[in-house]
């Protein structure tokens, strides 16, 4: 390596060196190892996400959303007069007979909380509404079940 007797100052002045150079080069260099560091990321997320996905049944979204439904269902008839766990009882069914692993049995167990959460942050009693929202909820899980039932089922 040559050997630079000039004083720091001279260099400066010579314009060989300019204030904040060496800065921007490892602010420079730091950029480009955050860009492929994000990069890396990236790519991993992209790898583990399929493999997460594979794992689920191919009914796995209409099963989501009927966990919704029955938590819905769970809440509404609760509050127009039936009582007892029927709905609650038969998201219990599911998950018995699924065996999911913990993730997706507490995912399941969100979306049944999500469907009652739902309708018990609206509806403190029972009206007209609430009646009509326990028929479509009535229609749209029967749906889903006969569907489910008749394309994956045994």
């Amino acid at each position: 390596m040559k050997e630079c007797n000039k004083p720091a100052l001279s260099l400066f002045q010579d314009g060989l060196l300019k204030p904040g150079m060496f800065r921007a080069r490892r602010m420079e260099r730091s950029g480009i190892l955050l860009k492929q560091a994000w990069v890396a990321i990236v790519a991993v997320s992209l790898m583990v996400l399929p493999v997460a996905a594979a794992d689920d049944p191919p009914y796995e979204a209409k099963l989501t959303r009927l966990a919704e439904i029955l938590g819905s269902l769970h809440y509404l008839r609760n509050l127009c007069g039936e009582e007892g766990s029927e709905w609650r009882d038969r998201m219990n069914a599911i998950i018995a007979a699924e065996k999911p692993e913990e993730v997706r049995k507490a995912r399941m167990t969100a979306s049944f909380n999500r469907g009652y959460r739902a309708f018990s942050e609206i509806y403190t009693s029972c009206t007209d509404s609430a009646v009509a929202a326990i028929d479509r909820y009535m229609k749209e899980g029967e749906s889903l079940s006969n569907e489910i039932g008749a394309r994956y089922g045994n």
